[in-house]
């Protein structure tokens, strides 16, 4: 069966999902819709995902949107275990995902901080919207880690959802030069998933290179 990504390859969130691509062992095409050129809110595109998002993923001929909705089901499916263990465990998963792709990244997404940097006159720039923002969430996800034993990742010892989420916002995080010096543990367990040939060839500038 084909899988299509339609892929920016700076987006975090299609970040994640050729992260969990490459978990699960899947080869997927790729179809780049540019960002910068305004391809998502081009009719072609909006046909697939009306909302003018990116990441889809096309299996076949059914079309999943939504990164997180993406990963669940390809974990659903059996595909890797993105939510391991217990009831408990998987809120936990959800959870530290959940901060990333629902507090921190709606808040920094490149729309909003434009729109911000515009709306204020300059008086508040992109740059200074993301590291404020950034900062705060990941310090929180540093005090969230700290409480939850030591693993070798961020609640066990194989990645999970919570990693995939993780270490593109890392990257984002980099990006706007965000001091990562409070979140010892955090820089931790992003150091050793991007060992990983799965994270490293969907890291964005790997990626770019291959496509």
């Amino acid at each position: 069966m084909s899988i299509v990504l339609y892929d920016y390859w700076r987006s975090s969130a299609c970040y994640r999902v050729r992260i969990a691509l490459n978990l699960c062992g899947l080869a997927f095409e790729t179809k780049s819709i540019d960002l910068t050129k305004g391809e998502q809110f081009e009719r072609p595109y909006l046909e697939i995902n009306p909302q003018g998002l990116v990441p889809s993923l096309r299996i076949g001929e059914v079309v999943l949107t939504q990164s997180l909705a993406i990963i669940e089901h390809l974990d659903a499916l059996q595909h890797y275990p993105f939510l391991p263990g217990s009831s408990l465990d998987r809120s936990r998963q959800r959870a530290l995902a959940y901060a990333v792709a629902m507090e921190i990244h709606p808040i920094c997404n490149l729309s909003v901080a434009t729109f911000v940097e515009e709306a204020s006159g300059g008086n508040i720039t992109m740059a200074s919207w993301a590291q404020r923002f950034i900062s705060s969430g990941l310090g929180a996800i540093e005090e969230s880690l700290s409480r939850t034993g030591a693993h070798k990742y961020c609640l066990g010892d194989e990645p999970a959802m919570a990693d995939v989420c993780l270490v593109p916002q890392v990257y984002n995080a980099r990006r706007w030069n965000v001091q990562l010096g409070d979140c010892p543990r955090i820089g931790k367990i992003v150091e050793e998933l991007e060992k990983l040939e799965a994270f490293s060839r969907a890291h964005p500038d790997n990626y770019k290179q291959e496509n």
